[in-house]
C-alpha cells in the first residue's frame, strides 16, 4: 500500500495577464505547497475501485479519478482519497489529488509507465503542472510554464476558509468587469517575489504579497471581507486572498505567532481556520 500526500497550495502573488483568444488568461504567479493535504491511498485489488471520503466527490467529477482515466491501462488497484482540502476555496485541492495520481505513476506505484506528463496535467487542469514540482514555483502562461524555487524555507501559515464559495470561473467574470493596470513581465513582483523566497527573505515576500482578485473579492463578499478584517484585527502583519476562492491566509516566519493569530481570531464557527506551514521539499536539498 502506498500513501501520497496531495498539498494545498497559496498564490504569495498572482498577476492576471490579458484573456487570450482561446478565452484562457494568462498568470504570474508565485505559488507555495502548504503542508495541509489530502492523502491518496493506493493499494493492490482484484479490480479497479476508486473512493471519496467526501460523496459529493466520489465519481467521474472528481480530478484524482479523471487522473486514472487518462494514464490508459493500469493494474487493479483500489485508491481511496481523504479529504482534507476545503473545496472552492482557491487552495488548489482537486488539482493537488490529480498531480498525486500522476506522481504516483511517475514513480512506478501503477507499474512502468511512459506518458508525456506535462500534457496529461494539462490535460486536466491549469493548476496541476504545479504539483508536480514538488516546491513552490513561478508559474506563468496559463500555468504550463514552471520555474520551480528549490528548496523553501518553512514558514508558517494561519488559512481562514469563510463559509462562502467562489467558483474560479466566477471570480475571472468579476475580474473582467473592471478595467486593471497592464502586468509587463519586466518588473513583475512575481518575479521579485520568487527571488526573494529563495533567499529566504521573509521580509521581501511580505512587501510583494499581492493577488488581482483580492480587492475586488473583498469589496463584493462580506464573508471574505470580514475574514481579511478579522485577521488584522488578531495582529496580522499581512491578509491576502489565497487563490480565486474564498480563503484568505497570513503567514509568519514562527509557528507560535501563527497560533496566537489563530487564538485571537474573532470568527463565528463557521469560519474553518487551518494553522500550517509551507511544505517540506525533501526532493530539492
Amino acid at each position: 500500500m502506498v500513501t501520497v500526500r496531495a498539498p494545498a497550495k497559496s498564490n504569495l502573488t498572482r498577476e492576471v495577464l490579458a484573456r487570450r483568444g482561446d478565452g484562457y488568461h494568462g498568470i504570474r504567479s508565485v505559488m507555495v505547497p502548504l503542508a495541509l493535504a489530502d492523502e491518496l491511498t493506493i493499494e493492490p485489488s482484484t479490480r479497479f475501485s476508486f473512493a471519496c471520503d467526501r460523496r459529493e466527490l466520489d465519481d467521474e467529477r472528481n480530478l484524482a479519478y479523471a487522473a486514472t482515466q487518462l494514464l490508459g491501462t493500469i493494474p487493479p488497484v483500489r485508491l481511496q482519497l481523504r479529504k482534507r482540502i476545503p473545496m472552492q476555496a482557491g487552495l488548489g485541492g482537486g488539482s493537488s489529488d490529480a498531480a498525486a495520481v500522476l506522481r504516483s505513476a511517475m514513480a512506478g506505484d501503477f507499474g512502468p509507465m511512459h506518458h508525456d506528463w506535462l500534457r496529461l496535467a494539462r490535460t486536466l487542469g491549469s493548476d496541476v503542472p504545479f504539483f508536480l514540482a514538488g516546491t513552490a514555483a513561478l508559474v506563468e502562461g496559463t500555468g504550463e510554464r514552471v520555474t520551480p524555487a528549490g528548496t523553501i524555507p518553512r514558514w508558517h501559515a494561519l488559512i481562514v476558509k469563510p463559509p462562502v464559495a467562489v467558483p474560479t470561473a466566477a471570480a475571472y467574470a468579476q475580474l473582467d468587469s473592471v478595467d486593471r493596470p497592464q502586468r509587463p513581465r519586466n518588473g513583475s513582483a512575481s518575479i521579485a517575489a520568487l527571488e526573494a523566497l529563495q533567499r529566504g527573505d521573509f521580509w521581501g515576500v511580505q512587501s510583494l504579497l499581492q493577488n488581482d482578485f483580492h480587492d475586488l473579492l473583498v469589496a463584493r463578499t462580506p464573508e471574505i471581507a470580514k475574514a481579511v478584517a478579522a485577521l488584522h484585527d488578531a495582529g496580522a502583519a499581512n491578509a491576502l486572498l489565497a487563490g480565486s476562492g474564498s480563503c484568505v491566509f497570513t503567514l509568519a516566519v514562527e509557528q507560535a505567532t501563527i497560533e496566537r493569530l489563530a487564538a485571537r481570531l474573532d470568527l463565528p464557527a463557521n469560519y474553518e481556520r487551518f494553522v500550517t506551514a509551507f511544505a517540506p521539499t525533501p526532493q530539492w536539498r
